[in-house]
C-alpha cells in the first residue's frame, strides 16, 4: 500500500452487548444466545448472536417470543462489562498507537487508530491490522478491521464489512470501495432515511452520484456532508483518546451464588483475561484484588500478593481459593469484579554463592495455607523497628528482592552477637558506679574493662515506655575463661541482666 501523511485503521465490534457477555462465559458461544434489555416483564432482544440470528430472531423481541424458539440462552444486558470490555479493547489498540479515537455507540465498539508513521516499528499496514486482530481475539473478541487514508471512509468500511479480516484500501480508491454499502453504515436519521428510500437510493455509490447542487437545494447542509461521506471525501479534526491502562474485570451473575466452588470457574476465565492483558505489555500481575457484591447491599473485599509477579493462572486461582476460604463471604454474592496491580516480569538474577530461592508458586500457597493457621498478621519477615529498645521488631510481608551483595555473602565478621533470649539474671557488685564482679551461670567474673554506661529509652508517650541502663564489659573467671557480654538493667533498680553474648 502507497502510504501518505494520513493512514488509518478502524477497528470495528458488532454486537457489544453480547460480544462482552461471552467474553467471560466460552461455553455459550456455540449456541444460539440473546441479550436481554430492560426490565421485567418488558424485556427485549437488544443484542445476539450470529446462531440466534439464524433461527430468525431479531431486534425487539420480547421474552414471550423468544420463549418460542427452542434452546436460546438469554442473559440480561450488563454495562459493567460492557464498560470492562470497551476498556480492554482501547487498551489493545492503544498498544499499536498512542493515537486512538474512539466512536463507539451504544451497540457496537469503533475505534480509529492514526497508524501513520508505523511502518519501520510495526510493519507494513496488513501485518500491523493481523496483530491487532490477534490480540482482539486473544480477548475473545470477533472484529473487523480496514485501513484508509479517511477516517469516516475507514469507519463506514468498517461497518460494512461481516469478516473478521483485514481490509486495505488504496488511495484514489474510497468511491469505488464505498459504492456497494447499503446507506445504513452512515447512522441515518429517520427522516434522511425515509428520504432516500422514497429517491430509490440504497448504496453509498447512488448517494455519491447525486449531483451536489440539487442534494444541497433538497437536504440542505446535511446533504453535502452526506454525500462527502459516501465519496469518502469528508475531512475530520483526529482527536485522540487518553486511555488509562487499568486492569479490571467484572461479571454479574445469572443467580446468587452462595458456594464459593462454584465461583473458581468465573474466577479462572477473569483471571485469564488479566494475564492477557498484562503479558500483551510485558507485565505480570504484581496484586489481584476480588470485590464481591453481596445480597442486602453489601460488599466482601480481599487481596492476595504472592512474593514475586507471576501470570501463571494456577498459582493466582489458588491463592484467591485460599484467601476466600479463609474470609468466607456472609451472604450469597451477585457480581465480582478482578482488579490487578502490574508488576515487571523481570527475573532475578542472584550472586553465584546466593542460596537458591524455592518455587515461587509452591512458596506462596504454604505461606497462604500458613496464614489461614496462625493468623494475617503472624506470617511474614522479621524487621527491626526504628528503636533501640531490646528485642523490638516487627513482621512485614514476605518479598523477594534482587537487592544482594556478594561481597556480603563472602566477608567473614571477626566477632558475633549472640541474644539471650530469655536474658538470664546476672548478680553484680558495683564499685564507683561501675560493675567490678559478677556471677553468670554459677560462676564467677572479674571485670577487666566495662565499657558504658549507654542510657536509652523510648516510647515516653504511651503506657510501653522503657528505659534501659547498657554496659559492655570484658570480664575473666578464675579458671582464666574469658567473656565478652552485654549486661543491662533499668536506672535506679538493682537487677541486672545478661542481655548477650559476644564471640
Amino acid at each position: 500500500m502507497t502510504t501518505g501523511a494520513e493512514l488509518y485503521a478502524c477497528l470495528y465490534v458488532r454486537e457489544l452487548p453480547a460480544q462482552g457477555l461471552l467474553r467471560l462465559r466460552p461455553e455459550l458461544r456455540d449456541k444460539p444466545f440473546v441479550v436481554m434489555e430492560g426490565e421485567p416483564p418488558m424485556q427485549y432482544v437488544c443484542s445476539l448472536n450470529a446462531k440466534a440470528r439464524g433461527l430468525g430472531v431479531a431486534y425487539g423481541m420480547t421474552t414471550v417470543e423468544i420463549e418460542t424458539f427452542a434452546s436460546i440462552e438469554t442473559i440480561a444486558r450488563s454495562l459493567k462489562e460492557e464498560a470492562t470490555t470497551r476498556a480492554a479493547l482501547l487498551e489493545c489498540a492503544g498498544m499499536f498507537s498512542p493515537r486512538i479515537e474512539d466512536w463507539s455507540t451504544a451497540k457496537s465498539f469503533v475505534c480509529v487508530v492514526d497508524i501513520a508513521g508505523t511502518e519501520k516499528l510495526l510493519g507494513a499496514p496488513r501485518m500491523l491490522g493481523q496483530n491487532l486482530l490477534r490480540h482482539v481475539r486473544d480477548l475473545g473478541i470477533t472484529a473487523s478491521l480496514t485501513v484508509c487514508t479517511n477516517v469516516h471512509a475507514s469507519m463506514c468500511l468498517a461497518r460494512g464489512s461481516h469478516r473478521s479480516a483485514v481490509t486495505i484500501i488504496e488511495p484514489g480508491q474510497e468511491v469505488a470501495a464505498l459504492a456497494s454499502l447499503p446507506l445504513d453504515v452512515l447512522d441515518l436519521s429517520a427522516d434522511h432515511a425515509e428520504t432516500f428510500v422514497n429517491w430509490g437510493i440504497h448504496t453509498l455509490g447512488m448517494l455519491a452520484l447525486l449531483p451536489e447542487k440539487e442534494l444541497i437545494a433538497r437536504m440542505g447542509q446535511d446533504g453535502k456532508r452526506l454525500r462527502k461521506l459516501a465519496r469518502g471525501e469528508r475531512t475530520q479534526l483526529f482527536v485522540p483518546h487518553e486511555q488509562a491502562f487499568l486492569l479490571e474485570e467484572r461479571m454479574e451473575l445469572d443467580t446468587p451464588v452462595e458456594q464459593l466452588d462454584s465461583l473458581l470457574f468465573v474466577i479462572g476465565m477473569m483471571l485469564q483475561q488479566l494475564i492477557i492483558r498484562a503479558a500483551a505489555r510485558v507485565l505480570a500481575l504484581a496484586s489481584v484484588t476480588i470485590a464481591l457484591a453481596l445480597e442486602g447491599g453489601s460488599s466482601h473485599t480481599r487481596s492476595v500478593r504472592p512474593a514475586l509477579p507471576t501470570n501463571d493462572r494456577q498459582l493466582w486461582l489458588k491463592l484467591l481459593h485460599l484467601e476466600l476460604e479463609a474470609h468466607l463471604p456472609p451472604a450469597a454474592i451477585l457480581s465480582l469484579s478482578l482488579s490487578a496491580d502490574p508488576g515487571s516480569t523481570s527475573k532475578l538474577q542472584l550472586g553465584l554463592f546466593s542460596p537458591q530461592l524455592p518455587e515461587p508458586m509452591r512458596l506462596d500457597v504454604t505461606l497462604a495455607r500458613i496464614r489461614a493457621i496462625v493468623g494475617e498478621d503472624n506470617v511474614g519477615s522479621p524487621v527491626l523497628r526504628d528503636t533501640h529498645q531490646a528485642d523490638s521488631f516487627g513482621i512485614e510481608p514476605f518479598r523477594v528482592t534482587d537487592k544482594h551483595s556478594s561481597s556480603a555473602s563472602l566477608s567473614f565478621t571477626s566477632s558475633a552477637m549472640r541474644i539471650l533470649r530469655p536474658a538470664e539474671i546476672v548478680f553484680v557488685t558495683i564499685y564507683g558506679q561501675r560493675p567490678v564482679t559478677f556471677t553468670f551461670r554459677h560462676k564467677g567474673y572479674e571485670v577487666e574493662h566495662s565499657y558504658g554506661p549507654w542510657a536509652a529509652s523510648g516510647a515516653w508517650w504511651n503506657c510501653d515506655h522503657w528505659d534501659l541502663e547498657q554496659w559492655d564489659i570484658v570480664a575473666r573467671s578464675k579458671d582464666e575463661v574469658l567473656l565478652y557480654g552485654c549486661m543491662m538493667r533499668e536506672p535506679g533498680q538493682s537487677t541486672w541482666m545478661m542481655m548477650a553474648l559476644y564471640d
